[in-house]
């Protein structure tokens, strides 16, 4: 039974990548919502992934799904890239549920990979290949496997997570294996939206702004408790936000009945905040790509405005 606090009590939920950063709050929030949260990633207790962060688990994230109310979490070790594995994920979903309601493809762990100032040509053709791997192909996968399941309800929401939106990524996102493998989710999520449409579903790409996900944090050498000491170095870092702000848009969206309206668009934390009225942890409302945005069109923006 839904309420008001749990708009989606009896729905099911994948969230493909759910280890850490956004992945990880977005299914805590579905769950906070009342969903049943299928939380899945590679590193586990027992076992870590190449990103080498066993701080950060796919049955913590569970355990936090719990703890957040309403829903339920449930852990399920899954490398995406191998078919047999989702397979087996999905056909596990249906033994237990029978249905498939929320599907938020947000696999990635490339950042290691990620080169700046280079050209195609001197960057590494298998390093480049793995970036491509994580960011389009598990998605691809998961997706293909995951969707019939999804279909046979009318309503089923698909939410490819990325890095930018249509409106922001026109320009060169700094090397060409990222910027494929973060503009491919963005097409995705129009072509799932024209496919979807026919059977009521929606689908759409959402993107984090300057996100303190757990691996950044750590890159800039901060936590959560100091992370303004970063504005010195970065002052785009002032418009950062925590992963909870994309995931209570993200959430606000999935309880939306009227979502169709974003069928195959690709939506920023910014705008998910001003159009659902959420807010980040802090209360505030950070808008790094709408700052980002104007700085290109030639105007010089104060940081407030855009927090």
């Amino acid at each position: 039974m839904t309420t008001a606090n749990t708009p989606l009590a009896g729905r099911v939920a994948l969230v493909a990548g759910a280890t850490r950063g956004a992945g990880r709050a977005i299914a805590v929030q579905l769950g906070a919502a009342g969903a049943t949260v299928y939380a899945t990633g590679r590193t586990t207790r027992e076992r870590v992934s190449e990103m080498g962060r066993p701080t950060e688990t796919i049955e913590e994230t569970a355990e936090l799904v719990d703890a957040a109310g309403g829903g339920r979490g449930i852990a399920v070790p899954t490398d995406h890239l191998q078919a047999d594995q989702v397979r087996d994920l999905v056909a596990r979903i249906e033994r237990d549920h029978g249905r498939l309601d929320i599907l938020v493809n947000d696999v990635w762990g490339g950042n290691a990979l990620l080169d700046f100032d280079t050209r195609m040509w001197d960057v590494d053709l298998e390093r480049g290949l793995r970036m491509l791997d994580l960011g389009v192909r598990t998605h691809v996968i998961t997706a293909s496997v995951a969707l019939p399941l999804l279909v046979r309800r009318p309503g089923g929401l698909v939410v490819e997570v990325t890095d930018g939106t249509a409106r922001t990524n026109k320009d060169f996102r700094e090397n060409f294996y990222y910027d494929l493998a973060k503009n491919g989710p963005i097409r995705m999520a129009y072509l799932f939206g024209e496919e979807l449409k026919a059977v009521g579903g929606t689908a759409v790409a959402v993107s984090p702004g300057f996100i303190r996900s757990e691996e950044m944090l750590d890159h800039f050498g901060l936590t959560e408790d100091d992370w303004r000491d970063g504005i010195e170095g970065q002052r785009h870092w002032a418009l950062s936000e925590t992963p909870l702000y994309l995931a209570r848009g993200v959430a606000a969206l999935a309880a939306d009945p009227e979502r169709a309206r974003w069928n195959g668009q690709s939506l920023d934390s910014g705008q998910l905040a001003r159009e659902y009225g959420v807010t980040d942890a802090d209360g505030s409302r950070p808008d790094v790509w709408g700052y980002l945005l104007a700085e290109k069109a030639g105007g010089t923006p104060a940081v407030e405005e855009y927090r």
